[in-house]
């Protein structure tokens, strides 16, 4: 139970991350923004990570056994979430790390396309990790994650409607996880 108990941490820790604009109003910008930097990036996803690897370590037996060739289609889901993931910090940059109220309105590159492809990526990395670590904990792991992302997203897009008027318009045009088929797509 301890991966679990670290991985429901870090997604505490992640959910109270999103108060970057209240953080800011009550105890001003760098003591703000250091309360969003230790809950996201000291403590939110450094247990949550901690908490599906430990999960993956966890001797126990398998639920399924997968062919070859389902291995390696397990490894291609993880693979395109980590390039998504990786496109999506490209373009964030800092603001990834430290958001803060004075930033702008990031809709170039993947959030052309989704207004969360870091979760994207993350939901594309799931069904692969439990293709290869097919046991209890770690399903149940995942399916705690798949639960917290849409939470995540939805108090985050609270907060940037707070920080970024803009932000609802850009709503309305661009889905959160899953990009649009051109108008032209059968």
């Amino acid at each position: 139970m301890a991966p679990l108990v670290a991985l429901l941490l870090g997604i505490g820790c992640n959910a109270a991350s999103t108060l970057t604009t209240s953080f800011e109003a009550r105890f001003g910008r760098r003591i703000g923004l250091a309360f969003t930097i230790l809950l996201r990036n000291v403590l939110g996803i450094p247990l949550w990570v901690l908490g599906l690897v430990t999960a993956i370590a966890s001797p126990a037996p398998l639920l399924l056994h997968l062919a070859p060739g389902a291995r390696s289609a397990a490894w291609c889901l993880i693979g395109a979430g980590g390039i998504l993931i990786a496109w999506a910090l490209i373009h964030l940059r800092l603001r990834a790390m430290a958001p803060t109220t004075s930033d702008r309105l990031e809709a170039g590159g993947p959030y052309a396309w989704v207004r969360h492809p870091i979760y994207g990526g993350v939901l594309l990395q799931l069904p692969g990790i439990l293709l290869l670590w097919p046991t209890p904990v770690v399903a149940i792991a995942c399916a705690f994650t798949l639960a917290w992302l849409p939470a995540q997203a939805w108090l985050e897009e609270r907060d940037l409607l707070r920080r970024m008027p803009e932000y609802a318009e850009y709503a309305r045009h661009v889905p959160r996880f899953i990009p649009r088929l051109p108008s032209g797509a059968a």
